[in-house]
Formats: structure tokens, C-alpha cells, sequence
């Protein structure tokens, strides 16, 4: 019995890995940024590699990706945030715009997530 748990293990990754939905990559995203003292909101569109301020921040966008099939869907962004007082990033990976709290930016003042790739 206890073979048979230890197979159906194995198993279940090689599953869920053939279900993945094949992705095109975008030329870059729009993300959302909120002044969370102020109350101010702003559309932040960077291309692929590039960078921008959001307040003293610098945000830069590896990548974006979206569904093949449907473009308007959910895109995941590759991020990194920088705040200059620091070394280390504030944040570095994947924001999903479907879910933008299940890898958030913690910053006390500022929030900031990703609404959609640009496909052109």
C-alpha cells in the first residue's frame, strides 16, 4: 500500500506539468501603482527590460506573458522593485494580474501590481 503512494506521488507532477497552457510573450506590461498615503493611482507602461519610477522606487519589467490563445486574459509579469536605501530588491518575480495578491510588494507606502501585457 504503501508502494502505491509513493507512485501515485511520482506521478501527479508529470501530470500537472502537461496541462500547462502554452504562453506568447507580450512587448511589455501595463501595471497599476498606488500611493497608498496620498491616494493616488497611476498606469505604469514599460516595455520588456525596461524601467520606471514610482515614487522613489524603481520598477523594472523582465517580461510579460499571456495565455496564447486569448490575449486579454491573465498576464504574469516577471518584477523586480528597488527602493535606492536598500541592496537587496524590495521584490523580484512573478505578479499574476488575476491575483495580485498572492505575490505582493510589501511596502508600507506604495502597492503595485500588474494589469495586462501590450502586445504591440
Amino acid at each position: 500500500m504503501r508502494l502505491l503512494g509513493v507512485a501515485a506521488l511520482l506521478v501527479l507532477p508529470a501530470v500537472g506539468a502537461g496541462a500547462q497552457e502554452p504562453v506568447e510573450i507580450g512587448t511589455g506590461a501595463v501595471l497599476r501603482g498606488l500611493d497608498k498615503i496620498a491616494g493616488g493611482a497611476e498606469d505604469i507602461e514599460l516595455a520588456n527590460g525596461g524601467q520606471a519610477q514610482l515614487g522613489p522606487l524603481t520598477v523594472e519589467l523582465g517580461e510579460c506573458r499571456y495565455p496564447e490563445d486569448d490575449p486579454a486574459a491573465d498576464a504574469f509579469a516577471f518584477v523586480t522593485i528597488r527602493d535606492p536605501e536598500q541592496a537587496q530588491p524590495l521584490f523580484s518575480g512573478w505578479m499574476i494580474a488575476s491575483s495580485p495578491a498572492l505575490n505582493a510588494l510589501e511596502h508600507p507606502r506604495y502597492d503595485l501590481w500588474v494589469l495586462r501585457c501590450k502586445t504591440e
